[in-house]
């Protein structure tokens, strides 16, 4: 009877979920094959938008080892892995918020192997792809646009700031918004299925430091749907530890910087009693190879030290699934 009671309360805690998030890959740099992405789902869908592709099938052999995936059946006719189906079909697409190296990495690696999907950015991250990436060049044009014989495996989408798109293959929408990144333009997707949001976050910068109003342009979308309890969760950079000078943050945040944010996101939202309802993952925080110093270690203690509004701050480590 008590085994009983624990499996419905077990489930009873899910009633109310949403997605599910699995971190392929967190990491600010440094390390190949644990840079930033992440996959989300609605929790009633098989079918996951990738966010980011710094790495993506290092990501996902390594969410199999952990035990993801078990209610994802390969087809018995199927000629491929498990690792090798998940990654072909049951990722239907792919968001980039930029174009820098260590949040395409994993998907231009992989194209080689990857099945007919779309490619969704701002047009400034189409015109790298097509331009300085898929050239024949740096690698061959996997694209449906752009330099030389294309080989069309993907189709470029190029969104439109605050318009709602459907993201195609998956129970998803979409609407991006641009972040500033230190001169060059970033983004922030935000994802709905149904009533429900998640915000996924590229890098960038504080707006005091940018001398930018994008990111309180995104409180005041996201503020509302917080304060209705639609805001599911946020993922969203802290690259380096406080003690680093703004000068020296090209585009990135802070645990300071951060919190700054959090107070505007509150005006926003009816007030920092709302804000403990929020799940924030912490993304792309910066290694680095200096003895007894740890900068993992040193951004947890920060945002924990500075979390006087109770946030819901996570870590997820690469493999490890979510729900929301």
């Amino acid at each position: 009877m008590k085994r009983g009671l624990l499996l419905l309360f077990l489930l009873s805690l899910n009633l109310f979920a949403k997605f599910e998030v699995i971190t392929l890959g967190n990491s600010g740099g440094v390390k190949a094959g644990t840079t930033t992405s992440y996959i989300l789902r609605d929790i009633g869908s098989k079918e996951y938008l990738a966010l980011d592709a710094g790495s993506v099938v290092n990501g996902l052999e390594e969410a199999l080892k952990k035990g993801n995936f078990k209610d994802i059946k390969v087809p018995e006719d199927s000629n491929y892995t498990k690792l090798g189906y998940i990654f072909r079909e049951s990722i239907k697409g792919y968001f980039l918020s930029h174009a820098h190296m260590d949040h395409i990495a994993g998907l231009v690696l992989s194209s080689t192997e990857d099945t007919k999907k779309n490619i969704y950015g701002l047009p400034s991250v189409i015109d790298i792809l097509e331009k300085n990436i898929f050239n024949w060049k740096v690698w061959p044009n996997f694209g449906d646009s752009g330099e030389g014989f294309k080989l069309g495996v993907y189709s470029y989408k190029k969104l439109e700031i605050g318009k709602e798109f459907k993201i195609e293959g998956t129970e998803l929408y979409g609407q991006v918004f641009p972040l500033s990144h230190s001169n060059y333009e970033s983004s922030m997707l935000l994802i709905r299925s149904g009533e429900e949001y998640f915000a996924f976050f590229g890098d960038t910068g504080p707006d005091k430091v940018e001398k930018s109003q994008l990111l309180n342009n995104i409180w005041k979308e996201l503020g509302p749907k917080l304060k209705a309890g639609k805001l599911k969760g946020i993922i969203i950079e802290v690259s380096f530890p406080n003690s680093t000078e703004d000068k020296n943050l090209f585009g990135h945040l802070t645990a300071k910087w951060l919190m700054e944010e959090m107070k505007v996101l509150s005006e926003y939202s009816g007030g920092t009693e709302k804000l403990k309802n929020l799940n924030i993952i912490i993304n792309h925080i910066k290694p680095n190879f200096l003895k007894n110093v740890d900068n993992e270690k040193t951004v947890k203690k920060e945002i924990e030290a500075l979390n006087i509004y109770k946030i819901k701050f996570l870590y997820p480590k690469q493999r490890e699934s979510m729900i929301f």
